[in-house]
């Protein structure tokens, strides 16, 4: 009887240490599966309106409101499609429209006049999971560029399209054709008169250079979007009208991938804006890139190095912002100001415009 019993016992305790086990492995699967969720739905994105000579003493506080509140509009546009579960790219394009719609900013109806008075226009964006990447520069008619240089990168076997074809390639595809007065503001052309007035009275005392950065601060206000979403795609885009009084078709960093675009799902994504011929000398974006990819520092490092260090050295002066595969945020610029915002996973929004912000 006592045999049985304790038989029994041993059968009772081998089902309990079963159940037991069981319970703890359904535990760890739940576990996993909570912090994988969380980790597909970390999401962020960041977004630049231009870099350079901002400061608070020459803003009054209605026009300081007015950035302030296109940077939320615009950013939120692209948080409310990465919150849902849209694309990177999509959040980019998207948030980069509002921007373009907007006179505030030099791109899309914003953009600088050419010294010939007309408006030629700048944009690349670059998808961090494939490598692929589409651009345009010197478009004329084309609402927003943009969308132009997705389409570049979607629908045509080439990365970048320029002038008279890469207009035609955007009727082909349907995009939205605007008569070249659209792009005209008052304020714009009032900028290219007052460049053109002081480079004359420069040049007569033979004290400047075509491209004379005081003078030129008027080429800042570029507009970017790099944005992270829940599948772990990276993305960037940006959008330019280029520099006021430019000359000869002169194309600047917006639209070339490395120097004003990069992603890469390895690393992080990129958006560059200020004096793009040394964006371009530098390889501003990729630089950053490949800091973090090749000496495995952090994405705040590599911005702090590359822009801070190697840009300000060569001469150059401007700003990125970044977002790095875990959701990491940077916004580095050696100017004055930049406007600037980001928002998170949590939805917490920040947004400034001058350095001490």
């Amino acid at each position: 009887m006592q045999r049985i019993f304790i038989f029994l016992s041993l059968i009772f305790f081998l089902a309990c240490k079963e159940q037991s086990k069981e319970t703890s492995v359904v535990s760890n699967v739940e576990t996993a599966n909570e912090e994988t969720q969380k980790i597909e739905e970390n999401f962020g994105i960041v977004i630049h309106g231009g870099a350079g000579t901002i400061l608070k003493k020459n803003m009054t506080p209605e026009k300081e409101a007015a950035y302030k509140k296109k940077l939320e509009e615009a950013i939120r546009v692209g948080h409310t499609i990465l919150k849902n579960g849209g694309t990177s790219l999509e959040a980019v394009e998207k948030t980069i429209n509002v921007l373009e719609d907007s006179p505030l900013f030099n791109a899309g109806k914003g953009a600088v006049f050419t010294s010939e008075g007309t408006n030629e226009l700048d944009a690349s964006i670059m998808d961090g999971s494939t490598l692929n990447a589409g651009a345009v520069a010197g478009v004329k008619t084309v609402k927003n560029p943009i969308n132009l240089a997705r389409e570049v990168m979607n629908n045509s076997p080439h990365v970048m399209l320029s002038g008279a074809g890469a207009g035609l390639f955007a009727k082909e595809r349907g995009l939205e054709i605007v008569d070249p007065a659209y792009f005209f503001t008052e304020e714009r052309m009032k900028s290219l008169e007052k460049v053109k007035e002081k480079l004359k009275t420069k040049e007569a005392n033979k004290t400047t250079a075509f491209y004379d950065p005081v003078i030129n601060d008027s080429k800042f206000g570029t507009v970017g979007c790099a944005a992270l979403d829940k599948h772990g795609n990276l993305s960037a885009g940006t959008s330019t009208g280029g520099m006021t009084n430019k000359k000869w078709n002169r194309i600047g960093d917006s639209p070339i991938i490395g120097a004003g675009t990069y992603a890469n799902n390895a690393t992080c994504a990129v958006s560059s804006t200020g004096w793009g011929e040394y964006f371009i000398r530098g390889m501003v974006a990729h630089d950053i890139s490949a800091m973090i990819e090749y000496k495995g520092v952090s994405l705040q490092e590599a911005a702090k190095e590359v822009i801070q260090e190697k840009l300000t050295n060569l001469g150059g002066t401007g700003g990125i912002v970044a977002i790095d595969n875990k959701g990491n945020v940077a916004m580095e610029f050696n100017t004055a100001g930049m406007y600037r915002a980001t928002m998170n996973t949590a939805g917490e929004l920040v947004i400034g415009i001058y350095k001490s912000e």
